[in-house]
């Protein structure tokens, strides 16, 4: 089965990250950055020092934030830019998988070893959840299976294997989105409300409840137009319609609610604060001190931002500590980090302009109802089916946002754990210009892959290894096309360049 060659390979370069950034980290002296790092104020245990050695270099950066709310809670400002989700999750692991170890190993130590096994676990879901949402939208097995693999080998593979929430949140929006193809609404709904409760963009999936079940109910109001007549039908057509209302509804209060909630908790820790200071270890408020970390305190005067008729500690955050705004990151000095950004960009723009060249009916139409002599309910297979459009459109607008609204170099990750469109328009340009992939002949004589074969048999009568094109392209890397060479280029670069920096505090965050 498919399934069993994406779960193999994500296991595959799942044990491969592991231990490339172990010796990575071990090879290269860590940098001196400016970052978030907390004086550790639990004795160090026995095994510490030997699980710092194996995944010290997946707490690094934002990693740090989420290990340090997981150990000590949200106890400065700026640590409410992270969600939950992910540190309950690790102190959840660290509490009961792996409390047998607390003889042996300090929180912080077990919380290390919860984001390497948590983690890699999380990515095998989203790379299941990606493939089978894949053959719902693109009805094309090849193409979804071969955006999987390419998704296995994502160029934002660092944040997926370290402290961070994007294998979490890829896994909960894959997943939610596949249910929500599938016409499973409240599970959807539950799962792309729990993907909020992981990382503020969660809100932007709205849009898929508002468009996919309104796509649905266009299909009932069609179906019944030719079906039935008079009273009935104006019955139905209230039916589908208040349904539809309620579900927009009730299914956009749930997406929000996390959101909402954990702004709430926000506001009540530093607008009415019950806490003191003498409560936190001295060596923490050192830190805020020197750093000019805000911390919650009932003795002091509430921020400026409680205030304001919107109180969002979320944006000011954004606003005061990353300087994070319209345009505000078009400046000569960033354009090292554009240029980091540009081939996530490409990818995005590419994926855009050829789906708009293939469907301009669609597009016009937003997708919602077919032109004269085409129908929805029978699209062509692959990435230019009109069902693929919606993706499109949520992809194209996180890229819009992410290059002018955000740190662009932060857009690789942003994109490769929130869309499959990356990953569909990489598998489409592969199958389109690589002659390997395919049964006819190529010029270099020799050279060709086998077909994708699941039952053939070798000359020793045994069955052979279930077929990745992916890794089956690698030992042929020199007859491949400029097209193969310059995708798994980028992915393979990136996969292990992202390894080298991020797990030694070089500048890939």
């Amino acid at each position: 089965m498919d399934v069993r060659v994406v779960l193999h390979f994500a296991i595959v370069t799942r044990a491969l990250s592991l231990l490339l950034q172990a010796l990575l980290n071990a090879a290269i002296p860590d940098h001196e950055a400016d970052a978030f790092r907390p004086p550790r104020v639990e004795e160090p245990l026995y095994l510490d020092s030997a699980v710092e050695w194996c995944f010290g270099g997946l707490s690094h950066w934002d990693a740090e934030h989420y290990l340090f709310i997981a150990e000590r809670g949200y106890l400065y400002e700026h640590n409410f830019a992270f969600f939950p989700l992910l540190p309950v999750i690790l102190r959840g692991l660290a509490e009961t998988l792996l409390w047998p170890l607390s003889g042996w190993l300090s929180v912080r130590g077990r919380l290390l070893l919860a984001v390497a096994v948590g983690n890699s676990a999380l990515f095998l879901l989203s790379a299941v959840a990606l493939y089978a949402m894949s053959r719902v939208v693109l009805q094309d097995r090849r193409l979804a299976l071969l955006s999987s693999l390419l998704y296995c080998l994502t160029p934002a593979n660092v944040f997926m294997t370290s402290g961070y929430s994007e294998s979490l949140f890829a896994a909960l929006t894959f997943g939610g989105l596949f249910l929500l193809e599938k016409g499973f609404t409240f599970r959807a709904c539950l799962a792309l409300g729990i993907a909020t409760a992981a990382r503020s963009n969660g809100l932007v999936n709205i849009g898929f409840l508002l468009y996919l079940p309104s796509l649905n109910a266009l299909s009932q109001i069609r179906a019944y137009r030719t079906t039935t007549t008079g009273r009935g039908k104006a019955l139905r057509y209230a039916w589908v319609v208040a349904r539809l209302l309620v579900t927009s509804l009730l299914g956009t209060g749930l997406i929000a609610l996390p959101f909402c909630a954990f702004q709430y908790y926000g506001y009540r820790t530093f607008c009415t604060p019950s806490a003191a200071l003498e409560r936190v270890p001295p060596a923490l408020v050192s830190l805020a001190r020197r750093k000019g970390y805000r911390m919650p305190d009932e003795n002091g005067p509430p921020p400026l931002w409680c205030m304001r008729p919107l109180p969002l500690l979320y944006s000011h955050i954004q606003d005061v500590y990353w300087d994070v705004g319209f345009l505000r990151y078009f400046e000569l000095r960033q354009i090292p980090n554009f240029l980091l950004a540009l081939p996530m960009a490409s990818l995005g723009i590419v994926a855009a302009y050829a789906y708009y060249q293939a469907n301009p009916d669609v597009c016009l139409r937003l997708g919602l109802w077919e032109s004269a002599g085409r129908r929805l309910d029978k699209p062509t297979p692959g990435f230019f089916n009109p069902k693929v459009f919606v993706y499109v459109v949520h992809s194209t607008a996180l890229l819009i946002f992410g290059t002018l609204c955000m740190h662009v170099q932060v857009l690789t990750r942003f994109l490769a754990s929130s869309s499959p469109v990356p990953f569909w328009i990489s598998a489409h340009l592969l199958l389109l210009n690589e002659p390997l992939l395919h049964r006819r002949k190529t010029s270099v004589p020799n050279v060709q892959l086998r077909a994708h074969d699941h039952t053939s048999r070798s000359s020793g009568g045994t069955t052979n290894p279930l077929h990745n094109p992916v890794s089956a392209l690698l030992p042929h890397w020199r007859h491949c096309s400029a097209t193969t060479q310059c995708i798994l280029g980028y992915f393979l670069s990136y996969w292990v360049l992202g390894l080298a920096l991020h797990c030694n505090f070089l500048p890939w965050t």
